[in-house]
């Protein structure tokens, strides 16, 4: 009987045994942990991709915001001081063929000139409001816009193919250029050597699509033109000039302490304060390079995104300096910026989970591993959220601190203990003041990432220096 009982202990010791290490055959390879882990940071690709997509919406549902506001008041303006357009006559060769021979007539047909000024000073005053619909606002504003221009006309057009004597000066027309006349208010005055000239809607020359007005100026050729004239102008966001001809001078002042400056023209040394800015723009003929007399108009310039301020795509189209009321940094491009980095966050954090995983023989879940990732996308959500009511700044303090306490709170679950939680708890804060600091100092963002990527790097490959990856835990031979 004894020796039937001590037969049944040792089976069970045996099935016991084999119960061991058959469980202990069943796990995974640091490699094969590696591999999971990478699948599911993978995986994760999808939500930052939502999330993406989700603040291109945002920012498309501000841009119609904004265009909403705009509705009747006037969109960004483009202006452009005179430019005196006179026709003329020219005798071309027209080539034919009659009864099989080629014939050869002269006819005369008219050309118009585009005379730009000499000389021309302009000066505005921006009245700056913001005005917001919901949670969005957008900068309008109110524009003063004045000047001087002196023409006259080239002693060298004959070199141009031009007869002087075939132009009707009695036909010429002055052209003034506003992209959106919506924006024009009925204070405006134009002279023409002193004397009021009667100004017509339209007819604006082709830098503005021929918008704008016109008139037709009293002038004998002979003489100088004098022109001067005012006129006020509402807007929203961007102002931009188009110089022309000789030397242009723009002065342009506002209590908008936030200007941005753009375009083809910068201005010299502008005064930037809280009180406001004042810019001056000083462009020559010869950083135009135009001539004075032109057969045919500048065309507008291209504009490839609403948000950009129009520039110079090829020697015809117009050249411009541009002056941007807007706030002061980019809402939606900081937090865009900041999902590129989503994956560098991602990674770190699964890193260190793997680290105590391999290194410190604490299992961790593809579950867990999950459900920490979608901790840290909801990261993005909340920034997105909360910085279109508060701004940028206090909304990632509040997004950052939440996904901080949160994940914190459970790898104290996931990682059996508080001690290795505020481990993880001082990565993430240290990752979110870095991506806060990557995002501040853009021209740096490259340097300090490569960096820290290469600090890490040197990190692991120390704390997994004897790690056997390939082995696996086998069970024992009976």
């Amino acid at each position: 009987m004894a020796h039937l009982n001590g037969y049944s202990e040792r089976g069970d010791d045996i099935v016991s045994d084999y119960e061991q290490s058959h469980q202990s055959g069943r796990q995974r390879s640091p490699g094969i942990k590696l591999l999971f882990t990478l699948l599911v940071a993978g995986a994760l690709a999808v939500p930052l991709m939502m999330v993406y997509a989700l603040v291109w919406d945002r920012q498309d549902q501000s841009h119609t915001a904004r265009q909403t506001i705009t509705q009747g008041w006037g969109g960004a303006q483009l202006v452009t001081g005179p430019v005196l357009v006179i026709p003329y006559e020219e005798t071309v060769a027209e080539n034919s063929v009659v009864d099989g021979k080629q014939t050869s007539k002269l006819t005369r047909v008219t050309r118009e000139l585009y005379l730009s000024p000499v000389e021309q000073k302009i000066a505005t005053g921006l009245d700056p409001q913001l005005k917001q619909k919901s949670i969005y606002a957008s900068v309008l504003y109110n524009a003063a816009v004045e000047g001087t221009a002196r023409f006259e006309l080239p002693a060298d057009l004959a070199r141009q193919g031009i007869d002087p004597d075939a132009l009707m000066p009695e036909r010429a027309e002055l052209r003034f250029g506003v992209s959106d006349p919506r924006g024009l208010q009925s204070q405006s005055a134009v002279t023409v050597n002193g004397k009021a000239l009667a100004t017509r809607p339209g007819g604006g020359p082709a830098a503005t699509s021929g918008a704008g007005f016109h008139g037709f100026p009293d002038w004998d050729e002979s003489q100088a033109m004098t022109v001067a004239w005012s006129y006020g102008l509402r807007g929203s966001e961007t102002i931009s000039l188009v110089p022309r001809g000789g030397n242009t001078e723009w002065s342009v002042t506002s209590s908008w302490p936030h200007p941005s400056f753009s375009g083809g023209f910068l201005p010299g040394d502008p005064q930037i304060s809280d009180a406001g800015f004042a810019a001056e723009f000083a462009v020559p003929d010869l950083a135009l390079g135009q001539g004075l007399a032109m057969t045919s108009d500048l065309e507008p310039p291209v504009v490839t995104n609403i948000y950009m301020d129009p520039d110079m795509h090829g020697g015809s189209q117009a050249r411009v300096a541009t002056i941007g009321l807007v706030e002061p940094v980019d809402l939606y491009s900081r937090i865009d910026r900041s999902v590129k980095y989503g994956f560098l966050i991602i990674g770190f954090t699964f890193l260190t989970f793997l680290m105590f995983d391999v290194v410190a023989g604490v299992t961790v879940a593809a579950a867990e591993y999950l459900l920490t990732g979608a901790g840290l996308v909801l990261f993005f959500v909340l920034l997105l959220a909360f910085a279109e009511v508060t701004g940028f700044t206090i909304a990632y303090l509040v997004a950052s601190a939440a996904i901080v306490g949160l994940i914190t709170a459970y790898s104290a679950s996931v990682l059996k203990s508080w001690k290795r939680a505020r481990v993880m708890g001082v990565l993430l804060a240290g990752l979110y003041a870095l991506l806060f600091v990557l995002l501040s100092l853009e021209a740096w963002s490259l340097l300090i990432g490569s960096l820290l990527l290469f600090a890490a790097l040197a990190g692991v490959m120390y704390a997994t220096r004897n790690i056997d990856w390939s082995g696996i835990a086998r069970p024992s031979q009976y």
